[in-house]
């Protein structure tokens, strides 16, 4: 064991993760949220599960947890190439009444060594960073992160509403309209319209086709009703995709293509989207969004009446120099 790695404490045992331990993972992750403050951003098994199935993704080499002697899950780490083999991520949770034993240290570097071994997969002259986001309350979280040699880089936030009425009824821009989603019909029209909404916006990348299917269609709370997709004769004005998240309604991907935008189409969507979850009984609507949002998203859920509920902070390391993937 190298002094890297003798963080732990040694009472506590790290190693990979397996399928077995998707409930104490799940169990350890809703700790944390609440822990946190804020627990619509935790998971449930059969999402956790999802995740674990993304393409590319292998849980015995990419995920790891600490354990204590009796089996209890204290710790949990994931690795993620988000792109490339350049864009790399990790996702991190300790358990609060286990601080201080060295189980984030030991955990992040587990993590980051794994990410070593992406960097011969990557094209020779890319620059190749690894990030690992933080809730902006855990001290420990940010102390670690700067320790480790990661620099703060980007802020997030987990905005919602209370609705205690039903929400304006909204007004679409002319020659747009509704239609229902028909995933037959529209599959291909939505993961070409989200792809060119999200364009610029910072560290987003096109989806394939496949990569779109499997978080959205095959999203344990996938629910076409839910979605919401505005139309312009026979082309995709605008679209919120929608689902349930933990116990409250949840906008999670709000987008306007560019033709369209400024012509109130985003909040019709947000209005629309919040008067769905109402009459399904879903008076808490929350989603998540770039602090520094370039198409002014967050001033529009400020002007749905939304609230900053929690903030998060990206931190990014370099692992080598190189160009943008961007470039």
């Amino acid at each position: 064991m190298t002094n890297k790695e003798a963080h732990l404490d040694s009472s506590l045992n790290l190693r990979a993760v397996q399928w077995a331990d998707l409930n104490a993972v799940t169990q350890l992750i809703y700790d944390v949220c609440e822990a946190d403050g804020d627990v619509s951003v935790a998971v449930t098994a059969e999402e956790l599960a999802h995740e674990w199935k993304n393409e590319g993704f292998n849980l015995e080499t990419d995920a790891f947890l600490v354990e204590t002697k009796d089996g209890r899950v204290v710790g949990f780490e994931e690795f993620g190439n988000e792109k490339n083999h350049c864009q790399l991520h990790a996702d991190g949770y300790v358990h609060p009444n286990f601080k201080g034993l060295g189980i984030g240290t030991s955990l992040l570097r587990k993590v980051e060594k794994r990410a070593q071994e992406e960097i011969h997969l990557a094209e020779p002259d890319l620059r190749v960073f690894i990030r690992s986001t933080q809730d902006n309350k855990d001290e420990a979280g940010h102390t670690l992160c700067k320790t480790e040699g990661y620099s703060p880089i980007r802020y997030h936030w987990r905005m919602e509403i209370k609705l205690q009425e039903s929400p304006p009824t909204p007004t679409w821009p002319e020659g747009v309209e509704l239609r229902p989603f028909n995933r037959e019909q529209h599959e291909h029209a939505i993961w070409q319209a989200q792809n060119e909404s999200f364009r610029d916006h910072w560290g987003s990348h096109d989806v394939t086709f496949e990569e779109f299917t499997h978080s959205r269609f095959d999203d344990p709370e996938y629910d076409p009703t839910l979605w919401a997709v505005a139309w312009d004769g026979d082309e995709i004005a605008g679209f919120s995709i929608n689902r349930f998240r933990m116990g409250i309604g949840w906008v999670r991907t709000l987008g306007v293509r560019r033709p369209w935008r400024k012509k109130g189409l985003g909040l019709s969507l947000l209005q629309y989207s919040f008067g769905e979850f109402y009459k399904r009984g879903k008076a808490t609507i929350g989603l998540g969004v770039d602090a520094s949002n370039p198409t002014g998203a967050t001033r529009l859920y400020q002007r749905a009446g939304m609230y900053v509920a929690s903030e998060f902070v990206t931190y990014e390391k370099e692992l080598r120099a190189g160009r943008s993937l961007e470039e």
